[in-house]
Formats: C-alpha cells, sequence, structure tokens
C-alpha cells in the first residue's frame, strides 16, 4: 500500500496535468490542407476546406515586357478581381502561370488587399517572371485561402498547431 503522501502528491499532478492551457509537447500536431483543384475562377477556402463566401478571378493576361525592366523580356501580366472580400484584410490565392498540360510554369501568391474597386470588387493587376515564358499557355489560380499564418508546433510546441494553408504552389507542379 502506498503512504497517503504519496497518493495526495500523485493526485496533485494529475490535476496539474489536466488545467486548461497546460500542454504537453507531444500534443501539439500540424495539419495541412488539400490543395483545391485551380481554375480560372475559384471560391476561395479556409484551410478546413468550406467556402469563405469569396470569389476569386483571372480576368485576363498576357505576355509582354515589364515597363521597368523591358531588358528582361517577356512576363505574364495579368489582371485578377476578388469578389465579397474585405478590403483590409481579405484572403490571398495563388495565381500560376501554366503550360498546356496545365504544369505550373511559376507562381506567385496574390492578396486581396493589395486589389481595389467600388462595391466590394476588388480588381488588380501583378507580374510574373517566368523562364520560358513561351511556354504558357493560361493562368490559374488555386483556392487555399494562403493568408493565415499561423505557428506551427515546431515554431510554438505550446500554442502552435492545427491547420494550415497547403504549401504554395511552384514550378512543376500539375494542377
Amino acid at each position: 500500500m502506498f503512504p497517503a503522501r504519496v497518493l495526495a502528491g500523485a493526485s496533485l499532478a494529475l490535476v496539474i496535468l489536466a488545467l486548461p492551457g497546460c500542454s504537453s509537447p507531444w500534443a501539439c500536431t500540424d495539419t495541412t490542407a488539400a490543395r483545391g483543384d485551380a481554375g480560372v475562377r475559384v471560391q476561395v477556402e479556409d484551410t478546413s476546406g468550406r467556402p469563405l463566401g469569396v470569389t476569386a478571378e483571372i480576368v485576363d493576361w498576357r505576355l509582354e515586357p515589364h515597363p521597368q525592366v523591358p531588358s528582361k523580356g517577356d512576363q505574364v501580366h495579368f489582371r485578377f478581381r476578388f469578389d465579397g472580400a474585405d478590403e483590409g484584410s481579405g484572403p490571398a490565392v495563388d495565381a500560376c502561370a501554366v503550360d498546356k498540360e496545365r504544369v505550373a510554369v511559376g507562381c506567385h501568391t496574390v492578396y486581396s488587399s493589395d486589389a481595389f474597386g467600388p462595391d466590394g470588387d476588388l480588381t488588380g493587376d501583378d507580374w510574373l517572371a517566368v523562364e520560358h515564358p513561351e511556354q504558357v499557355a493560361g493562368m490559374l489560380l488555386i483556392p487555399n485561402d494562403q493568408s493565415y499564418e499561423g505557428r506551427t508546433c515546431e515554431q510554438d510546441g505550446k500554442d502552435g498547431g492545427g491547420p494550415h494553408p497547403p504549401e504554395p504552389a511552384s514550378m512543376g507542379d500539375q494542377l
């Protein structure tokens, strides 16, 4: 039989471990959202795959030299629109130039906060430098919101973890 003092100490230790806010490093878990289907027009989704009520769309694109660095040759100049986004703190999505097989030849994250316009119709434009502009057959958006930057378990074992957006798309990814 254990002495009463040992049992009381063990009970106190269990109570302390069970207190809210106390977490152990082995309880921290990171999850990564699955990459959504890319398209010219997408419903932006959070890390659990639920729509945010925001639509992102590639309005148009073309190959042309950037006016500030024309000596670098053609780049992809594209216009995008976010419908239903909050001007100050809206979502962000990856915009990718793709070849005819929908393989990314270059990607860049675009933020709704960088777009402007009346009545929630936020339109912006951007440039994307790609190694082989002649391969570009179109522009696609990936619907996952990339604006969330929560702490990972590696960064903060006590308060990190939880759902995170998928890794940003990069050259060579099949979309």
